[in-house]
């Protein structure tokens, strides 16, 4: 049960990034400095950095939220479940719940963040990349636990880079003005083509 006392740093934590995304979308991740995010989040700077190292995670943080859900899904799947079906099953269930994280969410604000992400700020794709770096040697330690180390290894390259490719192309078909059905058919379909080519 989460206490009272970290419920309000969650709420702290939320209202900076909100702010700060905010800031970002209108002006520019590079035309907005971390004391204008402190100052419209209410907290001082020193404050703002016990939250977040560094500028880049102000952004990250909604992804990095995910950090090792790969490795927790495959280790919660049900009996007789492959690892990649698993993988298969959550990112088609993402999908169809318009998780950001897929790519298939088409409110204006997501579509401007993802495009923030990936173009408009060099900075923050590098930092990406450390994330899905951490994110894939979680769910290689995940998977070894029932195969050897270099399969394993293997193996979570080809998932994380998987998820990532599709997550971007939903994205960019989005971001183009194609309507959400549309797209969710085209990324369903995607999707189950995607996880069929991988060892099952």
């Amino acid at each position: 049960m989460t206490g009272l006392r970290e419920l309000q740093r969650q709420r702290v934590r939320e209202a900076i990034s909100s702010a700060a995304i905010t800031l970002f979308l209108e002006r520019g991740f590079d035309e907005v400095p971390v004391t204008e995010v402190a100052a419209a989040a209410g907290v001082s700077k020193p404050t703002l950095f016990k939250y977040f190292p560094t500028k880049e995670d102000l952004v990250l943080h909604r992804i990095a939220d995910h950090l090792g859900e790969s490795a927790r899904v495959v280790r919660e799947r049900v009996s007789g479940e492959s690892p990649v079906r698993a993988l298969r099953r959550h990112f088609l269930d993402g999908l169809a719940g318009r998780d950001p994280v897929t790519g298939l969410n088409d409110e204006p604000e997501v579509v401007a963040y993802h495009r923030m992400v990936f173009f408009t700020a060099p900075g923050l794709l590098a930092r990406l990349h450390q994330h899905m770096a951490r994110d894939e040697e979680l769910l290689a330690e995940a998977l070894a636990e029932t195969s050897d180390e270099l399969t394993a290894t293997l193996l979570a390259g080809l998932l994380v880079s998987t998820q990532r490719v599709l997550a971007r192309r939903n994205w960019a078909m989005l971001a183009d003005g194609r309507p959400l059905a549309e797209v969710e058919a085209e990324a369903v379909r995607a999707a189950e083509r995607a996880f069929a080519l991988l060892p099952a």
